[in-house]
């Protein structure tokens, strides 16, 4: 199985050791924006044994997704931000990635698809609630649905089948929200069902709006599903876009967008393991204790108080998807290890990201090269689709959510 292969040469940054460039700082970063363009009869290139069909199409920006216990699937569809630019460097690279996103209005609201028969269409599609403010984040837990809008975590009264829900959410508990630069808000529920954690990213890319606007930016918030009661869980996290809980050890993961501006192989963004009380480094560290000189003031004791990740994924590829495979997708190859979407980069040469990769493990870590899972979302110098969240069912299915086609896509092993 061929590893990843689409990343410049030179360049090995799949791993627990990646190769860690000097800083590199310039006026404007390298940029290649991704360049819109119907798929067509395209679609994107699965591993053998595996079909690939659009199961939804015409969504309105659809981020995360949620496999119900009944089959059903919850995408959820929204745009939130709208942090005011700091400097003209910024309104400049805001103007150039904008080129590379849909024109379509996000959808503030939930929507349910049902394949009733289980033949692999999902025939059956509905609005399962609206007016919602950027929902992004889903978990469920008996049969309570939450959902983590980019203001607050949220909370529907679930039943199995229903295709809508019954009565407006109630809110668990305020998030922050306040210029919200990096304004989703990842969710996962903890194996026993006691706790949610959300993943909230920082107001900046390395603290440039002051330090007071990071408060309670840049980490992980463990929340008691009864009571809505915070606190922090893990810190020094820039952006924590994507939470999934690994099924043999229980133990929370999360990827994560790194910092920008250091050059096109630093920083890399990574999967890791979230660990209580652990401290991620940012904004003063990254990839363990290499301090960030750009950082004022420097703060030494954080620096060395950094905890390295677990795995490292392309600098700038934009990891925004994570979800653990089951024994029922496929063969052995893609039994244990995690799926991860990525967005792409916009600020290098060489564009990387742009697909989904597996991340094989052992025993609840991982072990080996990423491999390519979902590839041609570009081709020919045109971009089709941009990769957000991931989601595996059951019965062995991995749904992506596409953002910039606004389609999900069902990778399904042949025999199903």
């Amino acid at each position: 199985m061929a590893a990843c292969g689409n990343e410049p040469a030179g360049t090995p940054q799949y791993g627990e050791n990646p190769a860690l460039p000097k800083p590199q700082r310039g006026l404007l970063p390298d940029m290649k924006i991704a360049d819109p363009a119907p798929w067509g009869e395209r679609k994107p290139t699965v591993p053998e044994g595996f079909t690939v069909t659009a199961i939804a199409t015409g969504l309105q920006i659809p981020r995360q997704m949620l496999v119900l216990p009944n089959g059903d699937l919850l995408v959820a569809e929204g745009k939130g931000g709208g942090a005011p630019v700091l400097t003209p460097k910024d309104y400049i690279a805001g103007f150039i990635k904008a080129r590379g996103t849909t024109d379509v209005e996000g959808g503030d609201r939930l929507t349910l698809l049902r394949d009733a028969d289980g033949d692999g269409t999902y025939e059956g599609r509905w609005v399962y609630a609206e007016k919602l403010n950027a929902p992004y984040g889903l978990a469920l837990i008996g049969n309570r649905l939450f959902v983590a809008n980019q203001d607050a975590l949220v909370r529907f009264d679930y039943q199995p089948g229903q295709t809508r829900a019954s009565a407006p959410p109630v809110t668990v508990t305020p998030l922050p929200a306040a210029i919200n630069h990096h304004w989703t808000k990842s969710l996962a529920a903890s194996a026993d069902g006691r706790f949610l954690y959300v993943g909230i990213g920082s107001n900046s890319n390395i603290g440039e709006r002051g330090m007071e606007v990071e408060e309670h930016r840049a980490l992980v918030w463990q929340i008691d599903a009864q009571t809505g009661a915070s606190r922090p869980y893990a810190t020094g996290l820039r952006n924590p876009t994507a939470l999934a809980i690994e099924p043999r050890q229980g133990q929370l993961w999360t990827v994560v967008n790194e910092r920008d501006e250091l050059g096109e192989d630093l920083v890399p963004d990574y999967l890791t393991s979230v660990r209580e009380g652990a401290f991620y480094g940012w904004p003063y560290a990254y990839w363990g204790p290499n301090a960030d000189p750009r950082v004022r003031p420097p703060k030494p004791e954080k620096v060395q108080a950094t905890v390295r990740p677990d795995y490292a994924l392309p600098s700038h590829s934009a990891p925004l998807g994570v979800a653990f495979s089951n024994a029922q997708v496929g063969d052995t190859r893609f039994a244990e290890g995690a799926f991860v979407g990525m967005h792409g980069s916009w600020n290098r040469r060489a564009p990387v990201g742009y697909k989904v990769v597996f991340v094989p493990f052992r025993n609840g870590r991982p072990s080996g090269t990423a491999v390519d899972f979902a590839t041609g979302f570009q081709a020919d110098g045109k971009t089709m689709g941009r990769p957000v969240g991931v989601a595996v069912s059951p019965r062995g299915e991995v749904f992506v959510a596409d953002d910039l086609s606004n389609t999900l896509w069902r990778v399904a092993p042949q025999r199903r």
